[in-house]
């Protein structure tokens, strides 16, 4: 009696069930996975498995009960194969699975060109059993196309992949009830409904992106608008309305972006983008405030652990991050280190007024680096400034708090880490000079000298203004002396002339670092004549006050107290046109376009406008 029961099992019984165990193995895998080495681990052996098993299958020639299998087996390959990047491998499958499939019905192979090889299967297969099997692949093959930025592919086949998907849905859940009353059917490692929900949100997200890029704002809108209306994880849902505020941005209706980046953050609280671009558009409307609060809100963010992304029901295997990794996206998605939003928060407290708190900010920054290796922290914080001038901003900032022993000790480490480095002379030329065969060595090592010089210059300036306020005139003239002798040591070389020592007129001709040395020269010289001043020595301090307003003409300070000198020696004509002359300056720079520590200080002697307006006044005959 138990002879007459037994039934052989079937090579196809014996595949469906090794495919379903691997599928099982996946699913009790996928929730205890921990690490991403972990999740890439287990994919390996899971893809290395799966392809043994579709080999063992095309071993044998493709019969019609066979071909549903196949195409069930090859799909679940190619999901571990796109899964762990290995798009070309994919694509080969693809092939070969319906090359097998057209040989078995007897029709030729189809050609290579993606969109006519689509075309001619889904013709070929519309009204047979495997028309569900080739909807899985070509979803497969559309999720290939997004991850490797083919969007143009996407666009050509749109008709046949929207009509495909409205079968696909019926498909899926036809082919649950078949599951439900056989349990020899094979199963499916990733549902392609689901996946197919992914792929629609994260192309026309993508494809926003793409018009965002090329300044078509309307058109991305209308893309993201479309994508937001879509069931979709709510990081994908951040994404739309993160892109949407940069579309109204673009279009310069800046509320309109804030509300979307607010939405952005109230979608998926991770999405410090949002935060980042809100604190450009306060940038651009000039809230400083808003800025600072927006500034300080993303470095928190950004110091908390990652977050990990969200594991998205039937469609962990692709990732939206691998499905989403095109230039233009991620140019918009893109924030600045932990490190760079600390030194902007700090700087940008410190001139706003914000000076304790953003001197805070740079002790925190300086600990940070001191506790990190610096290669980690050039790469990690490219656009952050080189430690030196760190140093010299922070250094500034404890003096405006009125902490010049601090602010002598940072310029002391500068002057000590450049002294070794300094150049006997550097020679500045015209820019029709430089011929086009000097490399970008030789320029970077020029570069570096001459960042050296003004380094180590503005060093000896701040501990002047230190020792100013201290009231030490006799070592406040020292430092400026040495800042000066720092700065002769740079020449400048007219074409068909002799190198020369620098000058105001030359400023015009040259870039940033001429105007940082005038400025240097100009500020240095104006401390130097403010200490002649306490000294009562008058002669020496008009003339280097004179020689400030010759290297920086818009020296406030200088233009100042050489009109408090005049005054002095009773040349008192001569101090009223100094002092009107330089109230009238309207074009000076604003402090957000000037290094920090070349800032004017605002500690040490100060004149009070007010009295010097009532001496012009006693000038004017009653």
């Amino acid at each position: 009696m138990a002879h007459k029961l037994y039934k052989p099992v079937s090579l196809l019984d014996t595949w469906i069930q090794e495919n379903n165990n691997l599928v099982n193995k996946w699913k009790q895998q996928e929730g205890g996975m921990n690490t991403w080495n972990q999740d890439q681990s287990n994919l390996k052996c899971l893809s290395s498995e799966f392809h043994k098993l579709l080999m063992k299958i095309q071993g044998v020639p493709l019969l019609a009960d066979h071909a549903q299998l196949e195409l069930t087996v090859m799909y679940n390959a190619c999901v571990y194969s796109v899964a762990l990047s290995q798009f070309s491998e994919a694509e080969l499958l693809f092939a070969q699975a319906t090359e097998r499939v057209l040989q078995m019905r007897g029709e030729k192979p189809v050609t290579s060109d993606p969109p006519v090889f689509w075309r001619k299967i889904m013709k070929s297969l519309k009204d047979t059993d495997l028309n569900a099997s080739i909807h899985w692949l070509l979803c497969l093959q559309w999720a290939v196309w997004l991850a490797t930025c083919r969007l143009k592919m996407i666009l050509e086949l749109q008709e046949e992949l929207s009509s495909a998907l409205d079968l696909l849905c019926t498909e899926v859940c036809d082919d649950r009830r078949r599951k439900g009353k056989s349990p020899d059917t094979p199963l499916l490692v990733l549902d392609p409904r689901r996946l197919v929900e992914l792929l629609r949100v994260c192309t026309l997200i993508a494809h926003g992106a793409e018009k965002l890029s090329e300044g078509e704002s309307s058109e991305a809108l209308n893309d993201l608008q479309n994508a937001s209306s879509l069931p979709a994880p709510r990081t994908l849902v951040a994404y739309t309305h993160l892109l949407s505020g940069s579309c109204f941005a673009h279009m310069s209706h800046p509320q309109m972006a804030l509300q979307c980046y607010r939405k952005a953050l109230e979608t998926d609280c991770h999405c410090v983008s949002a935060l980042y671009q809100s604190m450009l558009v306060y940038r651009q409307l000039r809230n400083t405030p808003a800025e600072i609060q927006a500034l300080r809100l993303l470095h928190s963010a950004l110091m908390l652990p990652s977050a990990t992304e969200p594991v998205i029901a039937g469609t962990h295997l692709l990732s939206q991050s691998l499905l989403l990794c095109s230039q233009s996206l991620s140019s918009f998605l893109s924030v600045p280190s932990a490190l760079s939003v600390l030194h902007s928060l700090a700087l940008k407290c410190v001139l706003h007024g914000r000076v304790s708190e953003g001197v805070e900010h740079y002790l925190d920054l300086l600990a940070v680096l001191h506790s990190e290796d610096q290669h980690q922290v050039s790469s990690k914080a490219p656009h952050l400034p080189r430690l030196p001038e760190l140093y010299l901003e922070a250094g500034a900032a404890l003096l405006m708090v009125q902490r010049p022993d601090d602010c002598i000790t940072l310029c002391e480490e500068v002057i000590n880490t450049t002294q070794d480095l300094l150049p006997e002379r550097v020679v500045l030329e015209e820019p029709e000079q430089k011929g086009e065969a000097i490399n970008g060595d030789v320029c970077a090592e020029h570069e570096d000298k001459v960042e050296m010089l003004l380094w180590s210059g503005a060093a000896y300036l701040l501990q002047g203004h230190c020792h100013t306020h201290l009231k030490d005139w006799k070592q406040a003239m020292t430092h400026y002396t040495r800042c000066m002798n720092l700065l002769m040591k740079v020449r400048f070389k007219k074409i068909g002339c002799q190198p020369q020592i620098l000058s105001a007129d030359m400023v015009d001709e040259q870039g940033t670092d001429l105007c940082v040395l005038q400025r240097l020269k100009g500020l240095s010289l104006c401390g130097r004549g403010i200490c002649f001043i306490q000294t009562d020595q008058l002669r020496e301090a008009l003339r280097d006050l004179q020689l400030s307003l010759q290297a920086f003409p818009e020296c406030v300070g200088a233009g100042l107290w050489c009109g408090e000198v005049l005054w002095r020696l009773g040349r008192r004509q001569e101090a009223a046109a100094c002092w009107e002359k330089t109230w009238s300056f309207t074009t000076q720079s604003t402090a957000e376009n000037i290094r920090l520590y070349l800032q004017e200080p605002q500690t040490g002697p100060l004149l009070d406008s007010i009295e010097l307006r009532q001496k012009i006044q006693e000038l004017v005959p009653t």
